[in-house]
C-alpha cells in the first residue's frame, strides 16, 4: 500500500480553508492524514529464516539434546521494530490565505511542488468574493478591528458604487498592459488580449482584471474581484478606499477565494475529505487539466 499509494500522490489538488484556520495548520493536518493513510496498510508477510533450536532428542527421555532446523520469521523490518515506513512527506502550499480569509487553497505533494512554482510563474488570476460594510472604519480594515470612525451612508447608491468600480477596473487594466511589456499594436498582443492571456512579465503590485458588485443592500455590499499578485489585506484595504471614494467609510467583513488559477470551489476538498484516498483521487482527476492549463498559460510567458 505504501509505495503504490505514494506513486499516486505526486501532483496538485485544492482544499477549502475555513476562516480562522492558519494555512500552515491546514498543511500540517493534510500531511499527517496522508502519512496516516500510507502507513495504515497491512505490512507484508515477514521473510523466513532457518534457525537451529536446541531441544530433547526423540526417545531419549529428555536426557540427550539435539539441534533441530526450524523456519522462523525475520522481524527486523517489522513496523513495531523499525517504526512506520513513512515519517515525512513533501507538501507545498500555493497562493496562501491569511487566517481570516477562506476559500480555495492549492497544495502540491511530492513532484507536484514543482508545479506550484509553474503556477506562480504563470501569473494566473484568482477570483474572490469580498463582503463590505458601509458606515464605519477600523484600524485594520476588518469589521472586528478597533473602531476608528463611524459615518452615515444614506447618500450611497448602486450607481455611484458601479461608477467607482468601473474607474478602478480601468486604471488597473492600464497598469496590467504596462507591466506586461507588450505593444498592443501588434497582432500577437491583440490575440493574447482576446484569449485573456496578457500577464505581467515579473512580480507587480496587485492588479485587478475585473471587479463588479454582485449584491447591494446597504450597509452591506458584495464585490466579485478577479485579480493577481494580491494579498487579502490589500483586498480589505480596497474596500476601505471604495468607502472613501463614496464619501463615507467601509470595512471588510469577509474575504473568500472562489478560484485559484484552474482550481474552482467545486474542486476544493472539505475538511472531512482530507484523507489519503480522497486526495489521491483529486490529484489524478486534476492532473490532465493541470498539465494542459499550465502549458497554455506558460507558453506566452516563455515565448
Amino acid at each position: 500500500m505504501g509505495s503504490a499509494g505514494l506513486a499516486r500522490l505526486h501532483g496538485l489538488f485544492a482544499t477549502y480553508k475555513p476562516p480562522g484556520l492558519k494555512w500552515k495548520h491546514l498543511r500540517d493536518t493534510v500531511e499527517m492524514q496522508l502519512l496516516k493513510g500510507l502507513n495504515a496498510g497491512k505490512p507484508p508477510a515477514p521473510e523466513q529464516r532457518v534457525c537451529f533450536l536446541l531441544g530433547p532428542m526423540e526417545g531419549s527421555e529428555g536426557k540427550e539434546l539435539t539441534l533441530t532446523a526450524t523456519s522462523v520469521p525475520t522481524l527486523t523490518n517489522h513496523p513495531l521494530v523499525c517504526g512506520p515506513e513513512f515519517t515525512s512527506l513533501k507538501v507545498g502550499v500555493g497562493h496562501r490565505l491569511d487566517t481570516r480569509a477562506s476559500g480555495v487553497l492549492v497544495l502540491g505533494v511530492g513532484h507536484g511542488c514543482r508545479l506550484l512554482t509553474d503556477m506562480y510563474n504563470a501569473h494566473l488570476t484568482k477570483d474572490y468574493t469580498v463582503l463590505g460594510l458601509l458606515g464605519k472604519a477600523t484600524d485594520d480594515f476588518c469589521e472586528d478591528g478597533q473602531l476608528v470612525e463611524k459615518t452615515t451612508y444614506d447618500h450611497v447608491t448602486r450607481e455611484k458604487l458601479d461608477r467607482i468600480l468601473a474607474v478602478i477596473q480601468g486604471s488597473h487594466q492600464k497598469a496590467l498592459v504596462m507591466y506586461s511589456n507588450l505593444d498592443l499594436k501588434t497582432q500577437e498582443a491583440y490575440e493574447m488580449a482576446v484569449r485573456g492571456l496578457i500577464r505581467p512579465t515579473n512580480k507587480s503590485p496587485m492588479l485587478i482584471t475585473s471587479i463588479r458588485c454582485r449584491h447591494f443592500a446597504p450597509p452591506e455590499f458584495l464585490l466579485e474581484v478577479q485579480c493577481m499578485h494580491e494579498t487579502q489585506k490589500q483586498l480589505r484595504r480596497l474596500v476601505h478606499e471604495i468607502g472613501l471614494e463614496l464619501k463615507t467609510t467601509a470595512v471588510c467583513s469577509q474575504v473568500r477565494r472562489t478560484r485559484d488559477g484552474f482550481f474552482m470551489l467545486d474542486d476544493a476538498l472539505l475538511r472531512t475529505q482530507w484523507d489519503l484516498h480522497s486526495i489521491q483521487d483529486a490529484i489524478q482527476a486534476a492532473a490532465p487539466r493541470v498539465a494542459a492549463e499550465l502549458e497554455k498559460s506558460l507558453r506566452p510567458v516563455l515565448g
